[in-house]
Protein backbone atom coordinates (compact mmCIF):
# COMPACT_ATOMS: atom_id res chain seq x y z
CA UNK A 1 0.00 0.00 0.00
CA UNK A 2 1.55 3.54 -1.38
CA UNK A 3 0.43 6.01 0.45
CA UNK A 4 -1.11 6.73 3.96
CA UNK A 5 -4.01 9.53 3.70
CA UNK A 6 -7.56 8.76 4.29
CA UNK A 7 -7.98 6.95 1.41
CA UNK A 8 -4.73 4.59 1.54
CA UNK A 9 -5.22 4.13 5.38
CA UNK A 10 -8.88 2.95 5.06
CA UNK A 11 -8.16 0.69 2.57
CA UNK A 12 -5.10 -0.46 4.46
CA UNK A 13 -7.51 -1.10 7.83
CA UNK A 14 -10.03 -2.61 5.30
CA UNK A 15 -7.65 -4.79 3.94
CA UNK A 16 -6.25 -6.07 7.40
CA UNK A 17 -10.15 -6.78 8.84
CA UNK A 18 -10.22 -9.05 5.90
CA UNK A 19 -7.67 -10.93 6.69
CA UNK A 20 -5.22 -9.76 4.40
CA UNK A 21 -1.33 -8.80 5.77
CA UNK A 22 -0.43 -5.23 4.60
CA UNK A 23 2.92 -3.02 4.37
CA UNK A 24 2.28 0.39 4.34
CA UNK A 25 4.68 2.95 2.51
CA UNK A 26 4.55 6.84 3.40
CA UNK A 27 7.29 8.59 4.23
CA UNK A 28 5.75 10.36 6.99
CA UNK A 29 4.96 7.56 9.57
CA UNK A 30 7.14 8.08 11.92
CA UNK A 31 6.49 12.14 11.70
CA UNK A 32 3.78 14.54 11.52
CA UNK A 33 2.15 14.73 8.21
CA UNK A 34 3.48 16.48 4.96
CA UNK A 35 2.39 19.62 5.26
CA UNK A 36 1.22 20.01 1.58
CA UNK A 37 -1.22 16.27 2.15
CA UNK A 38 -4.94 16.64 0.79
CA UNK A 39 -6.27 14.65 3.62
CA UNK A 40 -5.06 17.32 6.24
CA UNK A 41 -6.66 20.19 3.92
CA UNK A 42 -10.00 18.35 4.09
CA UNK A 43 -12.48 19.42 7.03
CA UNK A 44 -14.44 16.03 7.12
CA UNK A 45 -17.77 17.62 5.35
CA UNK A 46 -19.65 14.21 4.15
CA UNK A 47 -22.25 15.38 1.24
CA UNK A 48 -24.05 12.35 0.28
CA UNK A 49 -27.60 12.75 0.00
CA UNK A 50 -27.16 16.70 -0.73
CA UNK A 51 -24.87 15.57 -4.08
CA UNK A 52 -26.39 17.15 -7.45
CA UNK A 53 -26.83 13.48 -9.24
CA UNK A 54 -28.57 11.40 -8.63
CA UNK A 55 -26.99 8.09 -10.60
CA UNK A 56 -24.06 6.88 -11.90
CA UNK A 57 -20.32 6.21 -10.19
CA UNK A 58 -20.30 9.12 -8.53
CA UNK A 59 -23.76 8.82 -6.27
CA UNK A 60 -23.24 5.09 -5.94
CA UNK A 61 -20.08 5.54 -4.13
CA UNK A 62 -21.25 8.66 -2.16
CA UNK A 63 -23.90 6.61 -0.59
CA UNK A 64 -22.56 3.34 0.03
CA UNK A 65 -19.80 5.91 1.91
CA UNK A 66 -21.74 7.47 4.23
CA UNK A 67 -23.23 3.91 5.29
CA UNK A 68 -20.02 2.49 5.84
CA UNK A 69 -18.85 5.85 7.73
CA UNK A 70 -21.37 4.76 10.27
CA UNK A 71 -20.64 1.55 10.50
CA UNK A 72 -16.96 2.04 10.60
CA UNK A 73 -16.95 4.17 13.22
CA UNK A 74 -18.97 2.19 15.42
CA UNK A 75 -16.66 -0.78 14.97
CA UNK A 76 -13.47 1.97 15.75
CA UNK A 77 -15.47 3.10 18.74
CA UNK A 78 -15.52 -0.26 19.96
CA UNK A 79 -12.48 -1.09 20.00
CA UNK A 80 -11.59 2.35 21.83
CA UNK A 81 -10.76 5.11 19.04
CA UNK A 82 -12.75 7.93 19.08
CA UNK A 83 -14.02 9.60 15.91
CA UNK A 84 -15.96 13.21 16.49
CA UNK A 85 -18.61 12.71 13.89
CA UNK A 86 -21.65 15.06 14.03
CA UNK A 87 -24.82 14.43 11.45
CA UNK A 88 -26.27 17.46 9.85
CA UNK A 89 -25.60 19.36 6.81
CA UNK A 90 -27.74 22.72 5.92
CA UNK A 91 -27.04 24.29 2.22
CA UNK A 92 -27.96 27.78 1.88
CA UNK A 93 -29.19 29.27 -1.30
CA UNK A 94 -27.74 33.01 -1.97
CA UNK A 95 -29.58 33.55 -5.07
CA UNK A 96 -32.65 33.09 -6.77
CA UNK A 97 -31.00 30.08 -9.59
CA UNK A 98 -29.60 28.07 -6.59
CA UNK A 99 -32.98 28.21 -4.58
CA UNK A 100 -34.69 26.59 -7.23
CA UNK A 101 -32.24 23.70 -7.62
CA UNK A 102 -32.74 22.92 -3.74
CA UNK A 103 -36.48 22.80 -4.65
CA UNK A 104 -35.82 20.69 -7.72
CA UNK A 105 -33.36 18.50 -5.54
CA UNK A 106 -35.77 18.39 -2.36
CA UNK A 107 -38.91 16.90 -4.70
CA UNK A 108 -36.72 14.43 -6.74
CA UNK A 109 -35.33 13.23 -3.32
CA UNK A 110 -38.29 13.46 -0.96
CA UNK A 111 -39.87 10.76 -3.74
CA UNK A 112 -37.06 8.43 -3.70
CA UNK A 113 -37.65 8.49 0.36
CA UNK A 114 -34.75 10.60 1.60
CA UNK A 115 -35.31 12.60 4.33
CA UNK A 116 -34.60 16.31 2.78
CA UNK A 117 -36.15 19.73 4.41
CA UNK A 118 -36.43 22.69 2.44
CA UNK A 119 -36.05 25.71 5.24
CA UNK A 120 -37.73 29.32 5.17
CA UNK A 121 -35.76 32.38 5.37
CA UNK A 122 -37.71 32.78 8.70
CA UNK A 123 -36.47 29.36 9.88
CA UNK A 124 -33.03 30.02 8.58
CA UNK A 125 -33.00 33.39 10.85
CA UNK A 126 -33.61 31.80 14.19
CA UNK A 127 -30.46 29.82 14.29
CA UNK A 128 -27.85 31.29 16.39
CA UNK A 129 -25.42 32.49 16.06
CA UNK A 130 -26.78 33.96 13.11
CA UNK A 131 -26.45 32.56 9.35
CA UNK A 132 -25.99 35.28 6.48
CA UNK A 133 -29.35 37.51 6.21
CA UNK A 134 -28.51 37.09 2.50
CA UNK A 135 -29.62 33.73 2.37
CA UNK A 136 -33.07 33.07 0.55
CA UNK A 137 -33.12 29.70 2.05
CA UNK A 138 -31.80 26.57 2.87
CA UNK A 139 -31.75 22.89 2.08
CA UNK A 140 -31.32 20.59 5.01
CA UNK A 141 -30.24 17.08 5.29
CA UNK A 142 -29.98 15.18 8.71
CA UNK A 143 -28.32 12.15 6.49
CA UNK A 144 -25.31 13.89 6.15
CA UNK A 145 -22.85 14.94 8.24
CA UNK A 146 -19.26 15.76 9.25
CA UNK A 147 -16.52 13.82 11.18
CA UNK A 148 -13.09 14.86 12.05
CA UNK A 149 -10.28 13.61 9.16
CA UNK A 150 -7.49 13.75 11.45
CA UNK A 151 -8.89 11.56 14.73
CA UNK A 152 -10.55 8.99 11.45
CA UNK A 153 -6.98 8.58 10.52
CA UNK A 154 -5.37 8.38 13.88
CA UNK A 155 -7.89 5.74 14.61
CA UNK A 156 -7.94 3.55 11.40
CA UNK A 157 -3.62 3.92 11.69
CA UNK A 158 -4.15 2.97 14.94
CA UNK A 159 -6.40 -0.09 14.82
CA UNK A 160 -4.68 -1.30 11.96
CA UNK A 161 -1.66 -1.43 13.84
CA UNK A 162 -2.72 -3.53 16.64
CA UNK A 163 -3.26 -5.72 14.08
CA UNK A 164 -0.39 -6.13 13.02
CA UNK A 165 0.45 -3.41 10.29
CA UNK A 166 3.83 -3.56 8.88
CA UNK A 167 4.72 0.33 8.05
CA UNK A 168 7.68 1.77 6.26
CA UNK A 169 8.21 5.56 6.40
CA UNK A 170 9.88 5.92 2.93
CA UNK A 171 9.06 7.13 0.31
CA UNK A 172 8.02 4.61 -2.53
CA UNK A 173 10.36 6.17 -6.09
CA UNK A 174 9.48 2.85 -8.70
CA UNK A 175 7.15 0.56 -9.27
CA UNK A 176 7.84 -2.80 -11.06
CA UNK A 177 6.86 -6.33 -12.24
CA UNK A 178 9.81 -8.65 -11.48
CA UNK A 179 9.54 -12.26 -11.72
CA UNK A 180 5.89 -12.43 -12.30
CA UNK A 181 5.58 -10.42 -8.84
CA UNK A 182 5.19 -6.69 -8.33
CA UNK A 183 7.70 -4.96 -5.92
CA UNK A 184 8.32 -1.44 -5.18
CA UNK A 185 11.44 0.70 -4.25
CA UNK A 186 11.99 2.49 -1.37
CA UNK A 187 14.31 6.52 -1.49
CA UNK A 188 16.05 4.62 0.77
CA UNK A 189 16.92 1.66 -2.10
CA UNK A 190 14.86 -1.34 -0.33
CA UNK A 191 12.59 -3.19 -2.61
CA UNK A 192 9.47 -4.36 -1.11
CA UNK A 193 7.84 -7.25 -3.48
CA UNK A 194 4.24 -7.66 -2.93
CA UNK A 195 1.81 -9.92 -5.32
CA UNK A 196 -0.40 -6.34 -5.26
CA UNK A 197 0.72 -3.09 -5.07
CA UNK A 198 -2.29 -0.11 -4.45
CA UNK A 199 -1.40 3.27 -5.12
CA UNK A 200 -2.95 6.24 -3.08
CA UNK A 201 -0.33 8.42 -3.16
CA UNK A 202 -2.17 11.85 -4.79
CA UNK A 203 -0.38 13.23 -7.84
CA UNK A 204 2.81 10.80 -6.99
CA UNK A 205 0.84 7.91 -8.12
CA UNK A 206 0.45 9.24 -11.33
CA UNK A 207 3.80 9.44 -11.76
CA UNK A 208 5.00 5.74 -10.18
CA UNK A 209 3.27 4.51 -12.83
CA UNK A 210 4.42 6.71 -16.34
CA UNK A 211 7.80 4.52 -16.15
CA UNK A 212 5.21 1.08 -16.56
CA UNK A 213 3.17 2.97 -19.89
CA UNK A 214 0.36 4.37 -17.75
CA UNK A 215 -1.12 8.13 -18.36
CA UNK A 216 -3.32 9.23 -15.81
CA UNK A 217 -2.14 12.81 -15.01
CA UNK A 218 -3.66 14.66 -11.98
CA UNK A 219 -2.57 18.23 -10.99
CA UNK A 220 -2.69 19.79 -7.39
CA UNK A 221 -5.23 21.95 -6.18
CA UNK A 222 -4.62 23.91 -3.02
CA UNK A 223 -7.04 24.35 -0.71
CA UNK A 224 -6.20 26.89 3.01
CA UNK A 225 -8.25 26.32 5.68
CA UNK A 226 -8.91 28.31 8.75
CA UNK A 227 -9.99 27.29 12.48
CA UNK A 228 -11.83 30.07 14.55
CA UNK A 229 -12.02 31.39 17.68
CA UNK A 230 -15.47 33.24 18.51
CA UNK A 231 -15.08 36.50 21.22
CA UNK A 232 -17.36 36.62 24.15
CA UNK A 233 -20.39 38.88 23.31
CA UNK A 234 -22.91 39.76 25.51
CA UNK A 235 -25.89 37.41 23.76
CA UNK A 236 -22.98 34.74 23.46
CA UNK A 237 -24.48 31.06 25.14
CA UNK A 238 -21.41 28.85 24.94
CA UNK A 239 -21.06 25.93 23.51
CA UNK A 240 -25.01 25.64 23.04
CA UNK A 241 -24.79 25.99 18.80
CA UNK A 242 -28.31 25.90 17.55
CA UNK A 243 -26.75 24.95 13.92
CA UNK A 244 -27.96 21.84 12.53
CA UNK A 245 -24.89 20.62 12.04
CA UNK A 246 -22.16 22.07 9.16
CA UNK A 247 -23.36 25.14 7.18
CA UNK A 248 -22.14 25.95 3.66
CA UNK A 249 -22.40 29.24 2.07
CA UNK A 250 -21.46 30.08 -1.36
CA UNK A 251 -19.17 26.42 -1.68
CA UNK A 252 -17.49 27.51 1.86
CA UNK A 253 -18.48 24.88 4.82
CA UNK A 254 -18.13 26.34 8.16
CA UNK A 255 -18.25 23.37 10.83
CA UNK A 256 -18.91 24.60 14.77
CA UNK A 257 -16.69 22.33 16.60
CA UNK A 258 -18.48 22.25 20.10
CA UNK A 259 -16.02 19.03 21.12
CA UNK A 260 -13.06 21.28 20.88
CA UNK A 261 -11.27 23.37 23.64
CA UNK A 262 -14.19 26.18 25.11
CA UNK A 263 -16.71 25.01 22.61
CA UNK A 264 -16.57 28.02 20.73
CA UNK A 265 -14.23 26.45 17.40
CA UNK A 266 -15.35 26.82 14.33
CA UNK A 267 -13.61 25.58 11.07
CA UNK A 268 -14.07 27.20 7.38
CA UNK A 269 -13.04 25.88 4.56
CA UNK A 270 -11.90 25.70 2.37
CA UNK A 271 -10.55 27.40 -0.65
CA UNK A 272 -9.69 26.28 -4.24
CA UNK A 273 -6.58 27.44 -5.67
CA UNK A 274 -5.20 25.12 -8.66
CA UNK A 275 -1.59 24.94 -8.33
CA UNK A 276 0.71 24.44 -5.18
CA UNK A 277 1.12 28.32 -4.24
CA UNK A 278 -1.33 29.35 -1.47
CA UNK A 279 -3.06 32.82 -2.74
CA UNK A 280 -3.62 35.36 0.26
CA UNK A 281 -6.42 37.22 -1.61
CA UNK A 282 -8.36 33.35 -1.37
CA UNK A 283 -7.63 33.40 1.98
CA UNK A 284 -8.95 37.03 3.25
CA UNK A 285 -12.21 35.60 0.90
CA UNK A 286 -12.24 32.74 2.69
CA UNK A 287 -12.17 34.87 6.04
CA UNK A 288 -14.88 36.49 5.15
CA UNK A 289 -17.27 33.23 4.55
CA UNK A 290 -18.05 34.46 1.16
CA UNK A 291 -18.84 37.91 2.29
CA UNK A 292 -21.11 36.88 4.98
CA UNK A 293 -21.17 39.71 6.34
CA UNK A 294 -21.49 38.71 10.44
CA UNK A 295 -20.50 40.57 13.19
CA UNK A 296 -19.49 37.57 15.59
CA UNK A 297 -17.78 35.62 12.86
CA UNK A 298 -15.77 39.39 11.98
CA UNK A 299 -14.82 39.12 15.54
CA UNK A 300 -13.42 35.62 15.36
CA UNK A 301 -9.69 35.26 16.23
CA UNK A 302 -7.96 32.78 14.02
CA UNK A 303 -5.97 30.31 16.21
CA UNK A 304 -4.89 27.91 13.28
CA UNK A 305 -4.44 27.91 9.35
CA UNK A 306 -3.33 25.25 7.37
CA UNK A 307 -3.00 24.32 3.53
CA UNK A 308 -2.75 21.02 1.12
CA UNK A 309 -2.83 19.79 -1.72
CA UNK A 310 -6.19 17.93 -3.37
CA UNK A 311 -4.74 15.42 -7.05
CA UNK A 312 -7.65 16.43 -9.33
CA UNK A 313 -7.87 13.75 -12.54
CA UNK A 314 -7.03 15.47 -15.73
CA UNK A 315 -9.90 15.15 -18.33
CA UNK A 316 -11.29 11.78 -16.38
CA UNK A 317 -13.73 12.08 -13.73
CA UNK A 318 -12.29 11.65 -9.91
CA UNK A 319 -11.74 9.30 -8.30
CA UNK A 320 -9.23 7.19 -10.18
CA UNK A 321 -10.39 3.42 -9.37
CA UNK A 322 -8.93 1.37 -11.50
CA UNK A 323 -6.84 -2.01 -12.34
CA UNK A 324 -3.99 -1.30 -13.67
CA UNK A 325 -2.78 -4.77 -14.40
CA UNK A 326 -3.43 -7.67 -12.62
CA UNK A 327 -2.21 -7.02 -8.87
CA UNK A 328 -1.49 -3.03 -9.67
CA UNK A 329 -4.06 -0.80 -8.49
CA UNK A 330 -4.66 2.89 -8.69
CA UNK A 331 -7.07 4.25 -5.85
CA UNK A 332 -6.09 7.85 -5.87
CA UNK A 333 -7.40 11.83 -7.50
CA UNK A 334 -10.20 11.90 -5.05
CA UNK A 335 -9.98 15.49 -5.64
CA UNK A 336 -11.74 17.18 -2.73
CA UNK A 337 -14.11 14.21 -1.75
CA UNK A 338 -10.99 11.72 -0.05
CA UNK A 339 -12.53 11.89 3.16
CA UNK A 340 -16.08 11.43 1.99
CA UNK A 341 -15.36 8.39 -0.62
CA UNK A 342 -12.73 6.73 1.53
CA UNK A 343 -14.83 3.46 2.92
CA UNK A 344 -16.02 2.96 -0.56
CA UNK A 345 -13.06 3.26 -2.35
CA UNK A 346 -11.80 0.70 0.37
CA UNK A 347 -14.41 -1.52 -0.51
CA UNK A 348 -13.51 -1.79 -4.02
CA UNK A 349 -10.14 -2.11 -3.62
CA UNK A 350 -11.03 -5.10 -1.36
CA UNK A 351 -13.87 -6.85 -3.48
CA UNK A 352 -11.15 -6.80 -6.57
CA UNK A 353 -7.88 -8.39 -4.58
CA UNK A 354 -10.50 -10.69 -3.24
CA UNK A 355 -11.78 -11.58 -6.40
CA UNK A 356 -8.15 -13.23 -6.92
CA UNK A 357 -8.23 -15.02 -4.08
CA UNK A 358 -5.19 -13.51 -2.73
CA UNK A 359 -5.43 -13.59 0.93
CA UNK A 360 -3.34 -13.39 3.99
CA UNK A 361 -0.20 -11.86 1.63
CA UNK A 362 0.92 -9.22 1.28
CA UNK A 363 -0.72 -5.64 -0.57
Amino acid sequence: MVGAGVVGLSITWLLQCQGHAVRLLDPCLNGPPAADSGSWAALGVLMGQVFHRSSGRGWRLRQRSLELWREWIETLEAQGHSIPYRQGLLLLASDGPELERQGRLNQERQAKGFPLELWEPAQLQRLHPQVPKAALGGLYSPADGQLDPAMAMAALRADAEQHGLVGHAEAAVAVERHNGRWRVQCRGGEWLESPWVVLSAGVCSAELIEPLGHALPMEPVLGQALELELADQPNWQGPDWQWPGAVVWRGINLVPRPDLQGGKRLWLGATLEPGTNACPEALAALRGWGNADLDWLQGATVVRQWQGHRPRPNQRPAPLLEQLEPGLIMASGHYRNGVLLAPASAEWVAEVISSRDVHSDHA
